[in-house]
């Protein structure tokens, strides 16, 4: 069958088990639009406000889900206006596929009006990028790229299709759905060296990340830790990997971790890290990180092997293949006096409970929040001092559940996010934290949600500062404030109202139930404008740089 390349485009998505598309139109790829057009029956395409958006919804979609997120764009500003999300997604190892357009091939290199090389700015935070300069090659193009993004270590691929290959005709062959590239097998020796190692701990802990989730392995995350008895801490990304009330479970680790986590990895014996990165916010000081313990890294990407942090031995394959192996193979083991002695430093020392009085405290808000939303809600954050709230305080019970910018720290990430995890899971509900400085960034896309009838409550830590910037000046820079105090007069109540949506607001602690609650019931999107204290800070923190030993709780 004869069709031309936007026909093709479009076909090759649907082939490839793609519903649904975020993006914005342009003169480059009017063409696709209108092939969009004619199959929007069987693809739905979600306008956004701004290209960022389209990008973070591809990413929410995709961090919610599993599958692959699909953003489309134009050429020159549109393309450039996805830079912030695909590094986003790149950062965080989240399948995207972008789709640009781009001027016809006789008008490349000629400075032409929306042109851009695309494909040579995102090349260092995309896994690969193609420029299909001939429409015989674009459907096994597409395909390539859905086996790219999520083979090994999952991430952003980029397509960028000249407007006139858009428009060329050729016969089309269709091609079956993309299958993910097989690893090579495990080394059994390594395998081998690792079984000994872990046999012989006697205060062994485990540090998992994002590849756990990434990979579908919680559940042998939880079955491997009870069948050693080792307990378990996670970075932001491996947040909901483990449930938050699993007794071995000592959370989050790293900056803004529990005061439990960071004191296992002051006297643990041997770390077992499973798909996670040994990035600066867990490791500050690299040379004093688990010093006075063996590594044993397992991780599907060879190259975050001792890139920060030494590895005493290392196994490069899939965590769920490894964790059932393990398991499999390994007698039960229980390591009493360890778990204990955990178990009573948590009890002990625990996070900084609630304030008392009529003011909104964050942590309580926070667990308030999932006991008004139960185990099924997805929470998205933007960043600043109410992502670590959240990260620190929420009691996530079900993987896929936390949607955040960990690696690159993304402000304004949350509201299209927001919209991109709704898309993919209608009838969960999908609760947008952010703070005042994050939302105004994009908050553009209200207007979507509006557009798109998506009831997500948006919760805005509203303290009329950039919070954590202004927690580092505290600490760090005698309280000089330098352009911190953003003190703007938005009404944030009567600016979701302008949108098309809702708007509610806490001003105590009292409100805080009724008027989630109430929140939660709307039909439309519901932006809750809560006021908190500008000179509350997260704690505990470990000063950039530092290590576990320099913790400061904070009260």
């Amino acid at each position: 069958m004869k069709m031309n390349g936007s026909q093709i485009l479009i076909q090759s998505l649907i082939d490839q088990g793609v519903d649904t598309i975020f993006g914005y139109p342009g003169g480059s790829v009017l063409n696709i639009y209108d092939a969009l057009y004619e199959k929007s029956d069987e693809i739905r395409h979600v306008l956004t406000s701004h290209e960022q958006g389209a990008a973070h919804a591809a990413d929410g979609y995709a961090r919610s889900t599993g599958k692959t997120g699909v953003c489309l764009a134009t050429s020159g500003p549109g393309a450039t206006n996805l830079v912030t999300g695909i590094a986003t997604a790149y950062m965080d190892s989240v399948p995207v596929v972008a789709i640009t357009g781009n001027v016809s091939n006789d008008l490349l290199g000629r400075d032409s009006f929306q042109e851009v090389n695309i494909a040579g700015i995102t090349m260092p935070i995309t896994k690969h990028n193609f420029i299909v300069q001939r429409v015989e090659d674009l459907a096994a193009t597409v395909r390539k790229a859905f086996v790219i993004a999520n083979s090994g270590r999952k991430g952003p691929v980029l397509i960028d299709i000249p407007k006139d290959v858009t428009a060329a005709v050729t016969e089309y062959i269709p091609l079956p759905k993309y299958r993910i590239r097989k690893l090579p097998k495990v080394d059994e020796e390594k395998f081998e060296e690792a079984m000994n190692a872990i046999k012989a701990a006697k205060r062994p802990m485990i540090y998992s990340g994002g590849g756990i989730i990434s990979a579908g392995a919680t559940k042998e995350l939880l079955s491997f830790s009870k069948h050693m008895d080792i307990p378990i801490t996670t970075s932001m990304m491996g947040l909901s990997s483990v449930p938050y009330d699993y007794d071995l479970y000592l959370g989050m680790i790293g900056m803004h971790g529990t005061p439990v986590a960071n004191y296992a990895t002051l006297n643990t014996d041997l770390i077992i890290a499973i798909g996670a990165r040994f990035s600066d916010r867990v490791a500050g000081n690299r040379e004093e990180f688990g010093k006075n313990a063996k590594i044993i890294h397992f991780d599907i990407d060879a190259s975050e092997i001792s890139k920060n942090v030494h590895s005493d031995m290392a196994i490069v394959g899939d965590a769920k293949y490894i964790l059932k192996h393990m398991i499999e193979r390994m007698p039960e083991t229980r390591h009493k006096e360890w778990t204990d002695t955990l178990k009573d430093f948590k009890k002990k020392l625990g996070l900084p409970k609630p304030k008392e009085g009529d003011a909104v405290d964050p942590r309580d808000l926070a667990l308030t929040l999932h006991q008004i939303v139960g185990e099924d809600a997805i929470i998205v954050t933007d960043v600043g001092q109410h992502q670590m709230i959240i990260a620190q305080y929420y009691q996530f019970t079900r993987p896929r559940s936390f949607v955040s910018s960990c690696g690159l720290g993304t402000m304004g990430f949350g509201m299209g996010a927001a919209i991109g995890a709704k898309i993919a899971n209608p009838k969960r509900p999908v609760v947008l934290v952010t703070g005042d400085g994050s939302f105004h960034m994009n908050m553009n896309e209200l207007a979507t949600a509006v557009s798109e009838k998506l009831p997500i409550v948006v919760l805005i830590f509203n303290n009329h500062v950039l919070g954590m910037v202004r927690q580092w000046q505290t600490l760090f820079y005698d309280h000089r404030y330098s352009n911190t105090t953003i003190d703007r007069a938005t009404d944030y109540v009567k600016l979701s109202e302008a949108f098309g949506g809702k708007g509610l607001r806490i001003k105590t602690r009292y409100d805080i139930e009724p008027v989630m609650k109430e929140a939660l019931s709307s039909d439309t999107v519901c932006v809750v404008d809560c006021w908190i204290d500008k000179d509350d800070c997260v704690y505990p923190i470990i000063p950039p740089g530092k290590g576990a030993k320099d913790i400061i709780i904070g009260n």
